[in-house]
This record gives C-alpha cells, structure tokens and sequence, in this order.
C-alpha cells in the first residue's frame, strides 16, 4: 500500500464483537473507529455473507479487494486474496459472497483480520478498513447459538412454492406434508404473512371436467391441512385451473407428475385500520345576553 493510505482500524484494546438476532436473521459485528462497522450477516435458510456498514461516503461506486490479511504477529504468513467486491454507494458498500464470508470466518479463528482495500470517493487514494481477530472465539460462540435457533427458510424462499402431487390423486404425500411444514412455521414465526393462494393444477390425462375436478381436490387438501394447523380460513384463497397451465409439457410422464401440483404464493397484506369513532356534535353555543334598554 502506499504511504498516502487511509486505514480505518480500531485500537487493540478497544476491539468488541456484537451479537444481535432473532428467528429471521443473525449478525455479528465489530465497530470500527471513525468509519462504521464490518458484520458478518446469516439470513434464515442462507449462509452467512460480509459487508461493511459506513457513517460517511467513504468509497464510491467500483470494486474493492477483499482480504483475510495475516497479523503482523504471525511471520512468514501471508496475506490471502478472496477476490473483487463491487462496491456501489451507499451505507453498505457492498455484500461479499457466502464463500468469501466463509474464508474470512474461518480466517478469523486462525487470527486472520477481514481487509478491505479500495480507491476512496475524493481524491482517489489508497483506502483500508480492518477488522481485528481479538476477542473473537467467544463471539463466535455466541453467533453460532443464535444461528442454531433461525428458521430454516426465509419469505423469499418460500412466498412461492410447489406442493406435488407426482402420484396423482389428491391426498398429500409425506414429501408434502413436510414442505408445508417448513412453511407453516415460517408463518407462525411472522404473523404478517396474512394471505395465501392456492392454485390447483392437473394434468392432461383425463377430460377436462374431470381435471378440473382433481385440481379443486388438490387445492382443498392443502387447504385442510394449513387450516388444521392453525391457519385462518380467511387468509385463504382457493383456485383451481385443470390443465390450462402446466408448468412443462405434458409430453412424458416425468413431466406429467411434474404438473400434477399445488401453487401456494404468500403475501403480506396491510391490515385496514378501523376509521375512528366520528366526533360528537359540538353543543350549540349559548344565546347572547339581550342587549339592556334604556
């Protein structure tokens, strides 16, 4: 790096590691000094990926390096490259990769530091931002525990899914009995998934009237079984199409089981707020005194 480099590092004896989450999301975090933070982010049904978060418009749009930089203290060990970063502006710069997150965890616990090196906004010279391995195999642990406890998916994951039917018939499989229960307790986790869509669906193998019939049935068994673990009826939609759209080409049977299926989309609806009870008419106001005479 040259003399003329910028370096956002916290002082040793400073160093401190968060640990924040819930259900949804867990992050573990280390305060950098005059810059912002680094943090190590895992979603529910996802690995974890590294950004840095910045009070100031330190780095402009383009690419970083990102690094797992050996400690001065460990001679004879060099730094190791995880690759470009695209930096756009903003609080957070950037999102790393979930292997490059990975690397740098696992750098971590051998007393590696995640480095950032990029061009700054004003002036184009050289900047760095560090984060040091001090104080981090307890975080670690911490952070682990609270991954332990996320959800297995998240909404993205899940606001549109397949149940099938490969089988044919209308009674839900094991297989299908299981996916909704990975979402289920998604919702139970987030009341505010309050609408779900069911859109039955068949094959061509049988006459139109009859498809229908057999995709109506499908809808109504996911139906029961989402309203026997606790779903409102009236969060439901039901719909049912026959044949009319299948998901491949009903040219095989492979493809047919493949459209023998239920499509179930969830969506978080804004709750109408009840209007306010309407003011009380204002009381008529008192005759004015008659005027005296003379």
């Amino acid at each position: 790096m040259p003399a003329a480099a910028i370096t956002f590092q916290t002082r040793m004896e400073k160093v401190e590691w968060k640990v924040e989450g819930d259900q949804f999301e867990c992050r573990l975090s280390q305060p950098v000094a005059n810059f912002g933070s680094g943090e190590f982010v895992r979603r529910a049904g996802e690995q974890a990926t590294f950004r840095l978060k910045a009070r100031e418009r330190w780095m402009g749009a383009g690419s970083a390096t990102l690094l797992a930089a050996a400690a001065p203290w460990q001679p004879g060990r060099g730094d190791i490259n995880l690759g470009p970063v695209t930096v756009v502006s903003g609080e957070v710069p950037f999102n790393s990769s979930q292997e490059q997150a990975g690397r740098l965890l696992t750098g971590l616990m051998e007393g590696r530091s995640p480095l950032v090196r990029h061009r700054t906004q004003v002036g184009g010279d050289s900047l760095e931002v560090r984060l040091l391995p001090s104080r981090f195999n307890q975080a670690y642990n911490d952070y682990l525990a609270c991954t332990a406890k996320l959800l297995p998916v998240n909404f993205e994951q899940i606001r549109k899914a397949q149940i099938g039917f490969p089988e044919g018939g209308s009674t839900l499989d094991a297989m299908g009995q299981a996916k909704l229960d990975i979402i289920l307790a998604f919702i139970k986790a987030d009341p505010s998934v309050n609408r779900i869509e069911l859109d039955g669906h068949s094959d061509n193998s049988g006459n139109r009237l009859t498809n229908r019939d057999t995709s109506r049935r499908r809808a109504l068994a996911v139906e029961e079984y989402l309203k026997a673990n606790g779903v409102p009826a009236e969060q439901i939609v039901v719909r049912f199409h026959g044949e009319r759209y299948p998901l491949v080409p009903n040219n095989s049977e492979a493809n047919r089981a493949k459209n023998r299926r239920v499509t179930m989309s969830l969506s978080r609806e804004p709750v109408a707020e009840e209007p306010a009870p309407a003011a009380a008419p204002a009381a008529p106001a008192p005759a004015a005194a008659p005027a005296a005479t003379s």
